[in-house]
């Protein structure tokens, strides 16, 4: 116990004398490749990442608790995501943070699902963010359920790990990101990678016997490392302005800018004997100039405002939120001038404006959000017209509030709120391109406009745009990480993409936030019945079912309105919010029906599949359903005539979708019935 305690004090509050917080965290990156170097110009590997954030350990003393962990890991999980700085499809990055993080998940995750579906020219990319420690000559990650007493059982091994990367995973690029003390000594040796024919790219926050840091000044509270590793692959590491940050180019920019904000108490090192120095980690586009001369010595900016929850913007991208009561830094930028601009939503922001970077310097900037956004009484009547009518529903009333909601925003081009019911009474309408372009213009005018995210995450889900649906998720949950309503869709999205334990788990936490709100239980019951756990499943559609039981008039009320209850079903087929509402509880009742269904309860099932159909009369999926728990039914009863009604549903199935997967076992069905019953 004791030696587990003291291998954690690289961890806890420490008197050191730099610049940033006592707060101390090794991290770790370490890159392995195939020996064949990338082309000048690369296109983006298939892709796959694990990303592991862990600041709460329960079996840890307060002391040991670390501050910045799970939000480095979502930071390094959004930019892996964006289009540069990694391009990785949404839901090939799995995510486990604090509690999630077990050894059994590290391990289902990294030694089981990589070496699942990496192939020969992918890319890997494992980020652990948490404790790491020596033990007995070993160097292992600490899980969340970590025994202080038995690390070699309850810990995940470096050895393991090697193993994995070495002998399991076959992708032809390897990267390796570790926040973890004693990180200086995890090195390729260490992970048992010397000898195999392979590229090692390993770059470790700091030597083995120095600190490493944490600051809540960093970009609103990161690792130093983990700060400078996402800003250098989203493009800043991008010295040469190729549009392609190589190893060598992250190796040196995160050295340089972390000596510089440590005072050179922590020092990144890399060993550049075993790795390609032109290896591609990332695209950088935005930053492609081959005419440009070697980036200019870099300094800092230093923010602060008078508000709380005011967003950041320098240069036009989103650098995190201020608040009133603490400093927030962005050391690493360019000498020259910056355009910087802070917006809180309902005021009118501060800037965009210049400001200049010094070399070597820090540069004090205050943000001062002041002035609230009045709106003339005549636009506002407009607006609340408008809202008469989309209250009301229907195509006709629609188009009323358009027309009123686009006077209103004509009058005040910053009525973001206009823009914003603009966006989804378009929707509405299925007019698509005219509702993106609103969302768009809402979140332009007020980007911490959350509401406006998730509504048009909504609608990107229901054109079939879910990676973009994704990254306004994300933009959510960096902001407001408890954010229900971001964790409904969050929970609908990994349904769609059939990733149903992070579904799962989205949905728990959206119904521990707001345990009124229906719909996280209909994708909680959909990913539970879609694993096989009908039991369960069923009395998360029954929770659904009860919650949602409004007066049926109100439910025209409900889609985009914050609640929850209708946002992002797939692609509607009418335009009435009311029929979304029959829609999902079509679906809650089919759902219903397929457990009883699998438990054998053929009556049941029966029932439940009728009133999904009194809900959504040509729900092929119920159909097929209903048709077979009659089938059943017939056959226990021996019942020749009780096939008669299964016959009925098997032909619709057809009659509505005829390449319907489960139209071919309907045909086969129908052949059967007839076959066995007089007069066909």
């Amino acid at each position: 116990m004791k030696r587990f305690a003291l291998a954690f004090a690289c961890a806890v509050q420490a008197a050191a004398q730099s610049r940033p917080p006592a707060q101390q965290r090794d991290l770790t990156i370490e890159k392995i490749e195939s020996e064949a170097a990338p082309p000048k110009k690369p296109t983006v590997p298939l892709s796959y990442a694990v990303v592991i954030g862990i600041s709460r350990y329960p079996t840890l003393t307060a002391s040991q608790q670390l501050h910045f962990s799970v939000r480095d890991a979502q930071t390094i999980a959004a930019g892996l995501s964006s289009p540069e700085g990694g391009n990785f499809k949404a839901e090939n990055v799995h995510i486990l943070l604090d509690n999630q993080a077990t050894l059994a998940a590290m391990r289902r995750e990294i030694d089981n699902w990589l070496p699942s579906v990496a192939k020969a020219d992918d890319r890997v990319l494992v980020y652990f963010a948490g404790h790491g420690l020596l033990d007995k000559g070993k160097g292992y990650l600490i899980p969340s359920d970590v025994t202080p007493g038995d690390v070699a059982h309850t810990a995940y091994s470096m050895d393991e790990l090697g193993s994995v990367i070495g002998g399991k995973i076959r992708a032809r690029y390897k990267i390796l990101f570790t926040d973890a003390c004693h990180s200086g000594a995890i090195t390729p040796d260490e992970l048992g990678l010397r000898s195999l024919d392979q590229s090692i790219f390993s770059l470790t926050a700091s030597r083995e016997r120095e600190q490493s840091f944490e600051s809540p000044e960093l970009g609103g509270g990161h690792g130093l490392f983990t700060y400078y590793v996402d800003q250098g692959l989203r493009g800043a590491a991008d010295a040469n302005h190729d549009g392609v940050v190589t190893a060598d180019e992250l190796a040196e920019y995160v050295r340089t800018e972390v000596r510089k904000a440590t005072e050179g108490k922590q020092t990144p090192t890399s060993d550049r004997g075993s790795w390609d120095p032109q290896m591609f980690l990332a695209l950088s586009l935005a930053n492609v100039n081959p005419a440009a001369p070697p980036p200019p010595t870099t300094g800092t900016l230093v923010f602060t405002t008078n508000m709380d929850d005011v967003e950041l913007f320098v240069d036009g991208v989103s650098k995190g939120i201020l608040y009133k009561d603490r400093q927030f830094e962005l050391p690493g930028l360019q000498t020259g001038e910056h355009t910087i601009q802070g917006v809180h939503m309902g005021y009118v922001p501060d800037g965009p404006r210049p400001e200049m970077v010094y070399p070597g310097q820090r540069s004090t900037v205050s943000i001062k959000i002041l002035i609230a956004r009045r709106r003339d009484k005549a636009v506002v009547d407009q607006f609340d017209k408008g809202m008469e009518y989309y209250q009301k529903g229907d195509q006709d009333n629609y188009r009323k509030a358009a027309g009123l909601f686009e006077n209103a925003l004509k009058t005040d081009s910053t009525y973001s709120q206009a823009a914003f019911f603009l966006g989804n009474t378009y929707n509405a309408l299925f007019d698509e391109e005219k509702a993106q372009s609103y969302f768009k213009r809402a979140i332009a005018i007020d980007p911490d406009y959350l509401e406006a995210r998730v509504s048009y995450a909504g609608m990107l889900f229901d054109i079939g745009d879910i990676d973009e649906a994704n990254r306004q998720i994300d933009a959510v949950l960096v902001r407001q990480p408890q954010h229900a309503l971001a964790l409904t869709m969050r929970a609908r999205s990994y349904n769609l993409k059939a990733l149903y334990p992070r579904s799962i788990d989205a949905a728990r936490q959206a119904i521990q936030l707001a345990p009124g709100n229906a719909e996280p239980h209909l994708w909680l019951g959909d990913s539970l019945r879609l694993s096989d756990k009908y039991a369960d499943a069923k009395s998360e559609y029954v929770e659904y079912l009860e919650l949602s039981d409004f007066d049926s008039h109100l439910a025209g009320k409900l889609n985009y309105y914050g609640l929850g209850f209708l946002i992002g079903f797939g692609k509607r087929k009418r335009a009435s919010q009311h029929d979304i509402w029959k829609d999902l509880r079509s679906l809650a009742y089919f759902g219903m029906c397929d457990c009883d269904y699998q438990l054998k309860q053929f009556e049941s099932a029966i029932g439940y599949c009728q009133k999904a159909l009194a809900y959504s009369p040509r729900d092929a999926y119920a159909h097929y359903d209903l048709g077979r728990a009659y089938m059943n039914e017939a056959i226990n009863a021996g019942s020749v005539a009780g096939l008669e009604p299964a016959l009925r549903h098997f032909e619709q199935v057809l009659a509505i979708d005829p390449d319907l997967a489960e139209a071919k076992f309907a045909k086969k069905n129908i052949e059967t019935i007839k076959s066995q019953t007089p007069g066909h």
